[in-house]
């Protein structure tokens, strides 16, 4: 019979321990059975040795690295030695439990599977056609999940559009271009006349963009925008942007005399003290304008000449000429003409200028040209057509030293008073503008003005501020 020292030796040694690890947990299961038949000799061994394969056992999965350094013993078998490595022991262990774990998962998965289609009484080993189908079934619910997903980042994804009374329809085409719907919202009078605003949908964190032009009546449109923006803000939106086409009170932009307001710089202060986080306005009056807003406030004023661009370029000019009614416009020209050229390959395109002496404010009292313009086509570009008084008398100008055809573009057709008349009965061929003012049946009836959309430079334009792209590469 082995005796008790005999035994601890055997537990100590290395060789044992390597002997016994394979059948520790049988040897001591053994030696739990036999102890209640055998003799007592025999259960002493039979304990033993159990005990010794339990404590290999243990040794080796919780404390296999301090067993190895004290023992100072290496295996001759690599197999045996990659045994022992407690990295490689935690790494099959892990592997066996995720096996473990994945197939009690996938058969959990089958039992809920199998569940659901015993309650809609469909077999589960099913044909060919019935695969085919469930294919068409699966097929069907993945395009319906995009559409949702796609709906979801339209309505959900955090941009909303709204519009005053200025100029719904070409709100709801930018609405349209964008493919969001326009913001529901009352912006009406009350009974003695004042502004009645009220959202009716929720805005909170969301970046909302008002596309509202502060043309005529230009007092009701200037304050239906500044109680929108205000409105949003203590709504709670994360972004209020306003999308200006026309910028109102943008002509008075300096004190051209004692005692005279400086309005264009007013408008943008009303604005900042709204907290309008942004601006973006087309073709003002003056690029200066942009400098009346602080720094926190960026301003985007977008050239309406590329919309006119696409338009004349199209068109089968003969010795095209570019020119300015005024020295103030050369600039805009010239980008006018350097448009022309590069999208439409017209290098022997012509720049003039037209030097005008005002009597006062809406009249001209002398013209004076500067360029050539005999049998050429001329393009009078400007930002704005107000009463058209200059406009007409230009195209007298231009005539009367020798042009062939004249047009005019202009981005901002307000068309005061005698205005629409004036260019039914003028000189020139054809006269374009842009739909940043609401159009009119007089207007449309006018057989020698031309409205373009400026829709989908505006809609462009919100999409990149919204993706956080850039503007300039538009102009480009």
């Amino acid at each position: 019979m082995l005796s008790s020292a005999a035994a601890y030796r055997a537990v100590t040694s290395c060789t044992l321990r390597r002997a016994v690890r394979s059948a520790g947990t049988r040897s001591f299961a053994s030696c739990s059975s036999s102890s209640s038949t055998d003799g007592q000799g025999s259960t002493n061994l039979a304990t033993l040795c159990g005990l010794a394969a339990a404590l290999a056992v243990g040794g080796s999965v919780y404390s296999s690295n301090k067993m190895m350094d004290r023992t100072r013993c290496s295996a001759m078998d690599p197999k045996l030695e990659g045994t022992f490595s407690p990295t490689l022991y935690k790494r099959r262990t892990t592997e066996r439990s995720l096996a473990s774990k994945n197939t009690s998962v996938e058969s959990s998965v089958q039992e809920v599977v199998e569940n659901e289609v015993a309650k809609e009484n469909v077999p589960i080993a099913a044909s060919p056609d019935a695969a085919q189908s469930d294919e068409e079934t699966q097929r069907a619910n993945e395009e319906r999940l995009e559409k949702i997903v796609q709906r979801e980042k339209k309505h959900a994804g955090g941009l909303k559009i709204f519009s005053g009374n200025g100029n719904m329809a070409l709100a709801a085409d930018i609405a349209k271009i964008l493919g969001v719907n326009l913001g529901k919202a009352t912006v009406g009078k009350f009974a003695d006349g004042e502004v009645n605003i009220m959202i009716h949908e929720n805005v909170r964190g969301k970046d909302v963009y008002i596309v509202q032009p502060t043309g005529p009546p230009v007092n009701n449109n200037l304050m239906e925008l500044l109680l929108m923006v205000s409105t949003l803000n203590r709504a709670s939106a994360r972004r209020v942007t306003v999308v200006i086409p026309y910028y109102g009170y943008a002509r008075q932009d300096r004190k051209m005399q004692a005692r005279v307001p400086i309005s264009a710089a007013d408008v943008a202060r009303l604005l900042e003290a709204m907290g309008v986080d942004r601006v973006v306005a087309v073709d003002l009056h003056c690029g200066q304008i942009q400098g009346f807003f602080g720094p926190r406030v960026p301003v985007d004023n977008l050239d309406g000449g590329v919309v006119g661009i696409n338009y004349f370029g199209n068109k089968d000019l003969h010795n095209p000429v570019v020119v300015s009614p005024d020295a103030g416009g050369v600039y805009r020209a010239k980008k006018f003409k350097e448009g022309l050229a590069y999208k439409f390959d017209m290098n022997d395109i012509g720049l003039a200028m037209i030097i005008k002496q005002r009597a006062r404010a809406g009249s001209v009292d002398r013209m004076d040209l500067v360029g050539e313009v005999k049998d050429c086509d001329c393009i009078i570009v400007d930002d704005m057509i107000d009463t058209a008084g200059t406009l007409c008398k230009a195209a007298e100008v231009l005539k009367e030293f020798g042009a062939r055809r004249v047009f005019a573009f202009a981005s901002h057709g307000l068309l005061s008073g005698p205005g629409n008349d004036r260019i039914a009965h003028s000189a020139m061929e054809e006269c374009v503008i842009l739909d940043t003012i609401p159009s009119s049946p007089q207007r449309k009836a006018n057989e020698k003005l031309t409205e373009l959309s400026v829709a989908p430079l505006l809609a462009q334009t919100i999409f990149n501020i919204h993706a956080k792209k850039s503007i300039s590469a538009l102009f480009r």
